[in-house]
């Protein structure tokens, strides 16, 4: 692609995506797979006008921006979040993943696609996507409710434990000649991310001196640079990039500047993670996903009910209510960037070649309907209020807490992180469809 097609491509790409972003605005639509949309139609495998020939040529601009969707939610928490959300915030996070992540690994035994298939499904059906949740979060209005801090903080776990699997899983699906190589490689992906813990743990002062600066434009140089160059050595060193730029994330939010970062790195997030979502709908062949629709559509449907059992068994734990209990029951159901990795790990090491397209249909699905199930959790709300009061012998819903009131939460809901607010920042602000969806 020359340096005019290149440019053409860019600027149609972000014109696409908010054309089709402001439509499905004025529709009540949610953003994400509005994008992914864009990407479809304006792809080589449609027809009609195509403005991206190869989905490759977007690969740069695409991992930009799950770098800086990860990055922003490494911002949001510090280490000790876990820790000051008690084992109460452990046992949520482990009902999430072991509810999901078993089924799908016996999901994909009953497929018989191999074991290394069913490892790769285990983690594609049982990993919620960070980035999709947070702009679902964003776009609905919810990141400073009290029961939002629950939901990032299963993300937390859920993205911890993702950086110790992939870090298993690369060796496994790459086929490591033999037990030593399996080691080697799993130990070098270890020792990085205890590395990066220890530095988040206590090297924030550190850290925090050397970004130090007045100048806005020298902070957005520093830490952008940190982000990308900690996720290529990450890259390098067999753990996801992403998880890498996660951590430098956990790193900056603790130093004195993690306020203003977070502010600064909110435009260069929105615009780019367009880009991630557009670049994701050009690499899907819609012919491809007619020899796997019956799998996606079990998968799809075995994810939406795990993930409302483990909401409201979490809400069970929190003793929060009915309408808290479906928001974290529906807003964890969408699936996205961590099954893209998988697919892509999954492809270079030579797997079934019906995972590809089949990882590919199951997220365009959940994340097409991930954020219309969470845009209406009123209904699941509904229905819990319902069946208790209906239901002969069944246990009446806690009633939903008031903040502040300590209903059941105690110090320790209270203790949950509290993501900053970010309601300012530019494309975060719900359109009024999806405003006046959030309020019902």
């Amino acid at each position: 692609m020359g340096h005019a097609d290149t440019l053409l491509a860019m600027g149609g790409a972000f014109v696409a995506a908010a054309f089709f972003a402001r439509l499905g605005g004025r529709m009540g639509l949610p953003t994400i797979p509005l994008f992914m949309l864009a990407g479809i139609l304006l792809g080589p495998h449609t027809p009609g006008f195509v403005l991206v020939e190869d989905a490759h040529d977007f690969e740069m601009l695409s991992a930009l921006g799950l770098v800086l969707l990860l990055f922003y939610l490494g911002l949001e928490f510090h280490l000790d979040d876990l820790r000051s959300g008690g084992k109460r915030l452990l046992t949520a996070g482990g009902v999430y993943l072991l509810l999901n992540v078993g089924a799908g690994l016996g999901f994909g035994l009953v497929l018989g696609w191999g074991a290394r298939e069913a490892l790769v499904l285990a983690g594609v059906l049982g990993i919620s996507s960070s980035a999709i949740v947070t702009k679902i979060l964003i776009d609905l209005g919810r990141i400073g409710r009290p029961e939002t801090r629950l939901i990032l903080g299963v993300i937390v776990v859920e993205d911890i434990f993702l950086a110790l699997y992939l870090a298993a899983l690369q060796p496994v699906i790459a086929g490591a000649h033999g037990m030593a190589d399996t080691v080697l490689q799993a130990g070098k992906a270890f020792g990085f991310l205890l590395v990066l813990a220890a530095a988040a743990r206590y090297g924030t002062r550190l850290v925090g001196r050397l970004i130090d600066t007045r100048d806005n434009e020298l902070l957005v140089i520093s830490f952008l640079g940190a982000a990308v160059l900690v996720a290529g050595v990450s890259e390098l060193l067999g753990v996801a990039d992403a998880i890498g730029a996660f951590m430098v994330g956990l790193i900056l939010a603790g130093t004195p500047s993690g306020p203003r970062i977070r502010e600064l790195v909110h435009p260069l997030r929105d615009a780019f993670a367009a880009i991630f979502f557009f670049a994701f709908g050009l690499a899907i062949d819609p012919g491809d996903l007619a020899s796997v629709a019956g799998p996606v559509a079990a998968a799809a449907a075995l994810t939406v009910v795990m993930n409302v059992v483990a909401g409201l068994c979490v809400a069970r734990v929190y003793h929060y209510g009915s309408e808290p209990a479906a928001e974290i029951a529906t807003t964890l159901v969408a699936r996205g960037e961590f099954a893209l990795i998988l697919a892509a790990m999954a492809a270079g090491a030579g797997l079934d070649a019906r995972l590809a397209p089949f990882i590919a249909g199951y997220v365009l699905v959940l994340a097409v309907l991930g954020p219309v199930v969470a845009g209406r959790a009123h209904v699941l709300a509904a229905a819990l209020r319902a069946a208790g009061r209906l239901l002969p012998g069944a246990t009446a819903p806690v009633p939903d807490p008031v903040p502040g009131s300590g209903n059941g939460g105690g110090t320790e809901a209270d203790s949950l992180p509290v993501p900053a607010e970010v309601s300012s920042s530019p494309g975060s602000s719900p359109s009024s469809p999806e405003r006046a969806e959030a309020e019902r």
